[in-house]
């Protein structure tokens, strides 16, 4: 009987590991900015020229957040932080104050992964 219930246990976590290892993507910068303009730019009613300018901010926070994890060391929140807020610097200019305001309130959780978004839950 023990050795039924710890063939089973070994399954369920092969199992498990597999579904989870499978489900880690990692997305090129420019997928990921085409996601993130897609999920903005309608909700923030975005003309053109702020789309434009708007990839080229995302598209640098972007590339900074992989230099960041391409060195092998995790990133400290300070880090983080740093390239944040110079990502939202770039935007105050682009967008207007109600744009930036429900950017910052509605629309920039829409860009968190699903398990990042929803930790107090």
């Amino acid at each position: 009987m023990k050795i039924k219930i710890n063939l089973l246990f070994a399954l369920l976590l092969l199992a498990t590991t597999t579904i989870y290892a499978q489900d880690v993507q990692h997305r090129t910068v420019t997928e990921r900015v085409k996601i993130t303009m897609d999920k903005i730019t309608a909700p923030l009613k975005l003309d053109p020229s702020q789309a434009s300018r708007t990839d080229s901010v995302f598209t640098e926070f972007y590339e900074a957040q992989n230099k960041m994890r391409s060195t092998g060391a995790q990133p400290g929140r300070i880090a983080f932080d740093k390239i944040l807020n110079a990502r939202d610097e770039k935007l105050k200019i682009i967008f207007t104050s109600d744009q930036y305001t429900q950017f910052k309130n509605k629309v920039e959780d829409l860009l968190r992964p699903y398990w990042q978004s929803h930790e107090g839950n």
